[in-house]
């Protein structure tokens, strides 16, 4: 029986894996994946935390687009706009800001008992939605209306900052839709927000 079936087959695959960074055969016997696993870099301190902060987008480097290679504006502050590769891999492997995060996600059901209290009322509750009402969503869907929106992020925010819900709490207040969009989802990079007022840092 121990002949026949071989019981390290699935260590010894992953093994190779891990060690090769190789992943994964085609029915050729040609690899699929290469650099899945790498070996950290500690030439420095800081190289050490880049090479885990890297993002590589999963594109031919031979390839002349200029596109994918060049930052979004919406990528303000989360990565780092001058560290990339030279030669064929510039801007299609690019790297964390040092400050930014990636959210690990919290409890949903936190964030509706703060909605209920500040008196959000449910789709189900309120009959009549009319064109006053903000719509508030919670990662994605709809789950009430509210005739204060600014109240209610004002409020959000606050009870954010003073740590009484999840500091990894996003709320967006979209005026021109008359939206207020909540995530509390895993998955979103993040990054710190220093706050002024009258002049004066708040730290």
């Amino acid at each position: 029986m121990d002949k026949a079936l071989k019981p390290d087959i699935i260590t010894n695959g992953l093994n190779h894996g891990l060690s090769t960074g190789n992943w994964g055969k085609d029915k050729f016997g040609e690899v699929i994946r290469t650099g899945v696993s790498q070996v950290l870099n500690r030439l420095t301190f800081v190289s050490a935390l880049s090479h885990l902060r890297r993002l590589n987008t999963p594109i031919a480097k031979q390839g002349k687009l200029a596109k994918p290679r060049q930052l979004h504006n919406t990528h303000w502050g989360m990565i780092c706009p001058a560290e990339t590769p030279e030669g064929q891999a510039c801007g299609l492997v690019k790297n964390l800001s040092l400050m930014s995060f990636v959210s690990v996600g919290s409890n949903m059901a936190i964030l509706i008992n703060v909605l209920e209290l500040l008196g959000v009322r449910t789709i189900s509750q309120e009959r009549i939605i009319t064109e006053q009402h903000c719509k508030i969503f919670v990662n994605g869907n709809w789950y009430g209306i509210f005739h204060e929106p600014e109240h209610l992020v004002a409020k959000i925010k606050g009870l954010r900052r003073s740590l009484e819900i999840p500091k990894e709490i996003s709320v967006i207040h979209d005026i021109h839709q008359k939206e207020v969009r909540i995530f509390t989802d895993a998955g979103r990079v993040q990054r710190p927000l220093l706050i002024v007022k009258k002049n004066r840092l708040l730290i």
